[in-house]
């Protein structure tokens, strides 16, 4: 599933092709895609590209375009369509595509930015992180992973800011000292920041809007790697269930304390 890094990569790679543009026309080729019209999209013009949380987001000159990509969608420009585009965006100069494999994702005219989600990782400060993790009481992977909390981290992002930070995944955010938590807020964005300059985790379907996979998998340090020695202290990475999904850790490095 694309989060935040591989949603952010996929803006850069589309914005100089797609910002300026007007859509000549829209189709939806899956009613599963969208409960809206698509003749809602014609003749708008795309005023800004962005990422919201791990969804892209099309600022309109009327209204928003909301794109969740969810497992396996994915954004292509300029791509033959095939079996599995579920929509098509013809633009005044190309076509933008959205691909998805096994329909989970959606496209959403929207009048406004919602308002549902957390603050973004990089825009929340660490006093603000820092007061909203002491103020719950919940295991520190399920928290990450709520977007209630903060918007785009998924499985792969949580294990590996964890392990970053040497925090166990079990462990409660109200035991968590102000220091120990600051470091969160660090490593938090420091993973980000480096899985974004790697151009994100292709561990699965994802590639960038023009069809490029991305790096950061080769760095992953946990994420997956169940057996594998640890690169800090060599004891072997373990694999436990956590709010119902995989988790990644080291026993030595994080321990639960």
């Amino acid at each position: 599933m694309p989060e935040l890094p591989e949603a952010e990569t996929i803006v850069r790679s589309l914005q100089r092709l797609v910002q300026g543009r007007h859509i000549v026309k829209a189709d939806f080729l899956s009613r599963r895609v969208s409960g809206d019209s698509p003749q809602a999209l014609a003749g708008r013009r795309v005023v800004q590209l962005r990422r919201y949380g791990k969804k892209i987001l099309f600022e309109l000159d009327q209204g928003l375009l909301l794109v969740d990509l969810r497992m396996t969608g994915r954004l292509l420009m300029n791509h033959v369509p095939g079996p599995y585009t579920r929509a098509v965006l013809r633009l005044d100069d190309g076509v933008l595509l959205f691909d998805d494999i096994r329909q989970f994702g959606s496209l959403r005219i929207l009048e406004k930015e919602p308002e549902s989600a957390g603050p973004d990782p990089f825009e929340i400060s660490c006093e603000r992180f820092c007061d909203c993790l002491r103020g719950r009481s919940r295991r520190l992977k399920t928290t990450l992973l709520d977007q209630s909390f903060v918007r785009g981290l998924g499985n792969i992002y949580a294990d590996e800011i964890l392990f970053r930070a040497r925090l166990h995944p079990m462990l409660k955010t109200d035991r968590l000292t102000r220091p120990r938590a600051a470091a969160l807020h660090e490593a938090m964005r420091e993973t980000l920041a480096e899985a974004i300059v790697y151009r994100g985790s292709s561990v699965s379907d994802y590639v960038d809007g023009t069809g490029q996979k991305g790096s950061f998998q080769l760095r992953h340090e946990v994420y997956r790697k169940q057996g594998q020695p640890c690169p800090i202290c060599q004891t072997a990475i373990r694999r436990i269930v956590v709010g119902q999904r995989g988790t990644h850790f080291c026993p030595h490095c994080q321990r639960l304390r």
